[in-house]
């Protein structure tokens, strides 16, 4: 479980992130309906998709501070997943969306002019401030936790500051130069991206509701330590699954058979406060085997 100082601070930074994701929702819906920008639409359907990732994210990591109960014995983490799902299906309507009303602006034979620019400029330079702000923060709250949760939601901040850049540039060429065919350019750039971001978080949820195992790295270190262990004369059964930010690992330890439980305790508990100390996120159980019962397959050391 996740120490309760450092749950409290992740879920400030998140409350953070949901409350700037509801004022950029806000500032930009009265932008667009000022401007008539596609830029500035897909700027606000990205802002509100931030909403809820970051309420999505708020809720997850109050979710995962709850301990194990009777009918979730491993947990609540993989309710993270879920919501990311239905988190990328929402980002793929609102990118199909803005798409098609680009490529039929782009089509129209007239063109449709922008208006209030500058107002909408103000908006978008508004919500580029604070933005930085927010992942400045975030980038310090994910340092000192380790919070994988924080750290996504910082990186798709990062990730929003093209679109808002771009938003304000559609704008800016539209008022100084007349050019209102950047507007949905940019908006199918923005499109496009919004697109790969779901394909993305969608493919990480299904792979971790199917169990998929541990990245490689992280197999290969936990190897490395279970090999390097002193009083551990091999390894074998080394099986990982990945639920929502939790790993869980099960590992199978070859002892000396002759000495004390307490002591085979001892060594194998070692080893789980290495892997975690390596991995705050995981979930470790190390069975004890005896030498003389190694099964195929083990890892023989030295």
């Amino acid at each position: 479980m996740t120490r309760p100082a450092d749950a409290r601070l992740a879920q400030s930074a998140l409350a953070a992130s949901v409350a700037l994701a509801l004022v950029l929702v806000l500032a930009k819906l009265w932008a667009l309906a000022a401007t008539g920008s596609l830029a500035v639409a897909a700027s606000l359907a990205d802002s509100g998709l931030d909403l809820i990732v970051s309420l999505g994210g708020l809720a997850a990591v109050t979710y995962a501070a709850r301990p194990p109960d009777e009918d979730h014995a491993f947990g609540h983490s993989s309710a993270e997943d879920l919501a990311a799902l239905g988190q990328a299906l929402f980002i793929l309507i609102s990118a199909g969306a803005i798409a098609v009303a680009a490529i039929r602006r782009l089509l129209a034979p007239a063109q449709t002019p922008l208006e209030a620019e500058t107002s909408g400029i103000a908006v978008m330079a508004l919500a580029i401030v604070l933005t930085i702000g927010l992942v400045l923060w975030q980038s310090r709250v994910a340092r000192r936790t380790g919070s994988r949760v924080v750290l996504a939601d910082r990186l798709h901040y990062l990730g929003d500051l093209v679109p808002n850049i771009g938003a304000i540039l559609s704008l800016w060429a539209s008022g100084a130069l007349g050019l209102t065919q950047i507007d949905s350019i940019v908006a199918l750039g923005a499109a496009g991206m919004l697109g790969l971001g779901a394909l993305r978080i969608g493919g990480g949820a299904w792979n971790a509701l199917m169990d998929r195992a541990a990245d490689p790295a992280m197999i290969a270190e936990i190897e490395r330590l279970a090999g390097s262990w002193p009083g551990i004369h091999g390894f074998h059964d080394l099986k990982t699954r990945t639920a929502g930010s939790r790993v869980f690992i099960n590992l199978h330890v070859e002892l000396d058979g002759t000495q004390s439980l307490y002591d085979a305790h001892e060594i194998a508990a070692g080893l789980v406060r290495a892997i975690l100390k390596r991995y705050p996120q995981a979930e470790v159980i190390v069975h004890k085997d005896p030498v003389r019962k190694a099964r195929g397959g083990t890892r023989r050391l030295g």
